[in-house]
This record gives structure tokens, C-alpha cells and sequence, in this order.
């Protein structure tokens, strides 16, 4: 193979199943240029499984960009149809495996995983072109014919587990909501004692009561903003304040503090163990932040004289509770739960809010 008329790698050479792979080095000025992920090339029943969900490249793209000094990717897999030759840099051994890999300009590559890598690093080069000199690892598999595309597509993403959104906040120390969330917790001892860092859905038997992610989400609807957006120091201010009063505001939760009542007994019994109250207190403390800045604390003072009692179906069936008598967490039941709440503590109604009460209660007619 003429070297003047190929791509050529720094790489290391591998062994799975019988057959030889590459962790090659790629500039990423050559990752757009390269990799198909969308082409006529691709049989059509592999790229139906292969779309693109074209709302995270821009995520990813301003990742990149706002992160310049320290984004960091993992490897791209990908698949080489083409004539390719290995030239190891010594044949002392231990170096063997080192070396260039040498790839035909005629071959095809196809993305196994990272096709939205593969896409946000074209959108941030359109941006700041100077990218195009530093490099992400890559995976070679070698695939005639581009046949075993399909299976390792499976077989890649059979095996990947996705982390929880609570472990997601857990180790962002560049979002400024979440390290305020994280500090909030470590700050508080019911918080401390009982929120799950890890877990989303906690198990009836859970020592936990609350988890990282749904107060995450509360804070994010009392401050009304979307997860990465920058927040001021009055708001974190009021975040620091809302949650104690909130806190002691709860009868029941006072009782999980003074050991008068375990997790378990609450969650069975009460909606204040679960993420749709919460959140829907989220809906509550934006009305108190935006409008009763003055004498909020009067208000949230209100919620210890609520039943939270899941027997009491004429106050939370269908809004936290569901016909099956299962608490169920969605927006409509968070929004109906804070309807509720709001009414019994004397808090008007948006209009979106009227509105979704008068359908609720026609429904329930």
C-alpha cells in the first residue's frame, strides 16, 4: 500500500475473539471527514437502529467549547471495510503490539459507538477550527463487507448500563445548581441521613427517604430554570433558607428524625416519602420565591396542618395517588399535587393552573 496515498495512525494492536483490533490516535479534524454514520453505504435496517438524536449534539457541542481546557471523551468504536497493514515499531518484543496503521483512502468507516461525538465534534470545528489538531482515541474492528456492523452494534450496547440521573449530579462539579443541591444536602442532617446519592427509585425497604435527583429537580423548579443554567447568589440564598423550613414544616419528617417513624412506614404511608411531592413542592416554592418573598416562611409553615395520609383519597386520589393506589410520579401528578397543596394553604392559582383544575375536576364529575 502507497503510505503517500492512505491514512496513517499512531496505534496499538489488540486481540479479541481471534482477531486482530486497533486503538489508534485520530486528530479531530479527521473524525467528520471519515466516519459515515448516515450514508447510502449503510444498509437501511442498520440505520434504523443508528438515528441520531440530533437534540443532544448541541449539548454535547457546548460541552466541548464551554469546556476548553478540560472536555474530555472516551473512545469512538468504529468498523474498517478496506485494505489496511500494521508496521510495528520494532520487532524487539513488547513492542510488536506499537506502532502505524495504515488504512487505504478507498476504505469505509463506520461509527459503532460515538456517532454523537462524531457529530458535535463537527459542529464545535465549524466553531473553533483550532480543535481540529488535538485527538480521541479510536477503536478499529476489521469488517469486510461491514457484516458484523449490526451484531457489534448489539453486542456494544447490550451490555452498557446507563448511570442514574442521581450519580449524574453526584459527580457534576461544573453545573452550579448541582454543587449548590450537593452542599445543601451535606449541609442539613435529616438531608444528610436520609437522601440516596445514588439510587432514583428507592426500595420500600430503603433506610433512604429522598434521593439526590428529586431534590436536584425541586430545585430546579422553585428556581424555574433548566439543568446547566447559571444561577445568582439570591437564588442560592433562598435554596439554603427554603429547605430547613421546609424540613420542619413536615411533621412526618421531623418524626423520621427523632426515630418515631421509619422510611418504610412513611413511604407506605404518606406521599411526603415520595419524588411527586417533592417536586410538586418544587411548583409551590417558585410562586413563593417570584411573589411572597416577604413572608414565604408563613406560608410553608402552613403545610404541618396537612393530612398527607394516602388514605385520604378525597385530597390525593388521581393527583399523587393513581386509581391503581399506587403513588405515581409524573408532571400532570406533580402539577395536580401542587394545585392541591397550594388550595389548602391559600396560594392562587396560575391561570395554566385554573385551567388544569377545572378539566381535573370535570373529569372527576
Amino acid at each position: 500500500m502507497d503510505i503517500g496515498f492512505s491514512y496513517n495512525f499512531p496505534a496499538i494492536k489488540g486481540i479479541q475473539a481471534d482477531k486482530e483490533f486497533f486503538i489508534a490516535m485520530c486528530p479531530l479534524r479527521v473524525i467528520p471527514k471519515i466516519f459515515l454514520f448516515d450514508e447510502e453505504e449503510i444498509p437501511p435496517e442498520f440505520r434504523a437502529q443508528r438515528i441520531i438524536n440530533k437534540n443532544r449534539v448541541p449539548e454535547i457541542t457546548n460541552y466541548i467549547l464551554d469546556n476548553r481546557k478540560d472536555y474530555v471523551f472516551s473512545s469512538l468504536t468504529a468498523s474498517i471495510d478496506g485494505d489496511i497493514t500494521f508496521t510495528p515499531s520494532s520487532n524487539q518484543p513488547g513492542l510488536k503490539e506499537t506502532g502505524v496503521l495504515t488504512i487505504s483512502l478507498d476504505s469505509r468507516f463506520l461509527i459503532n459507538d460515538g456517532q454523537h461525538r462524531r457529530a458535535a465534534i463537527e459542529e464545535a470545528l465549524r466553531v473553533n477550527p483550532e480543535l481540529g489538531n488535538e485527538t480521541i482515541s479510536v477503536v478499529f474492528f476489521i469488517d469486510k463487507g461491514l457484516k458484523r456492523a449490526q451484531q457489534m452494534f448489539a453486542d456494544l450496547n447490550r451490555h452498557s448500563v446507563n448511570t442514574t440521573s442521581s450519580i449524574g449530579i453526584l459527580y457534576d462539579h461544573r453545573d452550579q445548581l448541582a454543587i449548590t443541591t450537593k452542599d445543601i444536602i451535606d449541609s442539613n442532617m435529616f438531608l444528610k441521613r436520609y437522601t440516596d446519592k445514588e439510587k432514583v427509585s428507592l426500595s420500600k425497604n430503603s433506610p433512604k427517604l429522598l434521593s439526590l435527583n428529586h431534590i436536584f429537580n425541586t430545585n430546579l423548579k422553585i428556581l424555574d430554570i433548566a439543568k446547566g443554567d447559571p444561577i445568582n447568589t439570591d437564588q442560592i440564598d433562598f435554596l439554603y433558607d427554603f429547605w430547613p423550613e421546609l424540613i420542619k414544616s413536615i411533621d412526618e419528617w421531623v418524626q423520621i428524625l427523632n426515630k418515631d417513624l421509619t422510611p418504610k412506614q412513611l413511604r407506605a404511608n404518606y406521599i411526603v416519602g415520595h419524588g411527586v411531592f417533592l417536586e410538586a413542592l418544587g411548583l409551590v416554592g417558585h410562586q413563593l420565591y417570584t411573589e411572597y418573598r416577604k413572608n414565604w416562611k408563613t406560608h410553608i409553615n402552613k403545610l404541618n396542618k396537612i393530612d398527607w395520609s394516602r388514605t385520604r383519597t378525597d385530597l390525593w386520589q388521581n393527583r399523587a395517588i393513581g386509581k391503581n393506589g399506587r403513588v405515581t410520579k409524573n408532571n400532570t401528578t406533580i402539577k395536580l399535587t401542587a394545585i392541591q397543596i397550594k388550595k389548602i394553604i391559600n396560594l392562587p392559582l396560575t391561570q395554566s393552573e385554573q385551567i388544569a383544575e377545572s378539566e381535573f375536576m370535570e373529569e372527576m364529575t
